[in-house]
């Protein structure tokens, strides 16, 4: 009988959290998107043990990077100018997990400073601070939105589309103040949504243009499912069932380390 997928989900530790309850329900949405779609979830934070993060990178079928605070600037060569809320232990985490992952191949899906992250870790760098993509803090009943255009040619378009074609027009939330521009992008990154901003264009979705790595990452919160085209849905059904295929195909020989 086929397993589900294991998706290790990196997330915020909520004991270090400005308000733990709320950052335990933020975490919930990760979660249950993943599990809605037959996932299983490895949770990891910055106060896992070394034994957990080894064992939980050995079993990853898939990698979810959440959202949360600010990276620290000096991973992309600044100082800090606009960055707030910067947790080194979580920085150190998912530089290990997207290591791991990247090692293995596996699939990984980035969610607003997970896209972050992944651009920062793939050499890129961000804008550390900007104006007008913020919302209420959660869990407010409401949020900001913008539009975002993405290429057609994209695999996040094809993903999201259907029989009449590639999804190319959407209107997505907005709970970010930092921000990757086309001239800041990592090695092997390819910007594939944009949304206007004053300063510039801001990447709002990114991938690795090899067909065979399953690697997107968005700017919005598709966990938020209140606030999120429902054509999201097909985002989280593909990473898992990436996931399930890498799954499948490690599970037939040696598991990669």
């Amino acid at each position: 009988m086929e397993r589900s997928p294991r998706i290790v989900v990196t997330v915020q530790s909520p004991e270090h959290a400005r308000n733990e309850e709320v950052a335990w329900r933020k975490n919930d949405r990760y979660f249950e998107g993943v599990l809605r779609h037959g996932g299983q979830v490895l949770v990891l934070d910055e106060d896992s043990s070394p034994a957990d993060r080894t064992a939980a990178f050995a079993e990853m079928d898939g990698l979810l990077l959440s959202g949360g605070a600010d990276l620290d600037p000096h991973l992309y060569g600044q100082e800090p100018n606009g960055s707030r809320d910067i947790e080194p232990g979580r920085d150190a985490l998912e530089q290990e997990a997207f290591a791991a992952a990247e090692a293995r191949r596996a699939p990984v899906f980035g969610i607003c400073r997970g896209m972050q992250a992944i651009n920062v870790f793939r050499g890129g760098a961000l804008v550390q601070d900007m104006d007008g993509h913020t919302s209420p803090a959660y869990p407010a009943p409401e949020a900001s939105s913008h539009p975002l255009t993405l290429d057609p040619g994209s695999r996040l378009a094809d993903i999201l589309g259907d029989e009449s074609g590639p999804f190319i027009q959407a209107t997505v939330n907005t709970y970010h103040h930092q921000g990757v521009r086309a001239d800041g992008l990592g090695v092997r990154l390819v910007a594939t949504g944009v949304s206007p901003h004053a300063h510039g264009d801001l990447v709002e979705a990114l991938e690795d243009p090899d067909p065979d790595r399953w690697l997107i990452a968005v700017q919005s919160h598709p966990e938020r499912t209140e606030f999120t085209s429902p054509e999201f849905t097909r985002l989280w059904r593909s990473f898992i069932a990436a996931a399930r295929e890498f799954a499948a195909r490690t599970s037939s020989g040696p598991r990669a380390q």
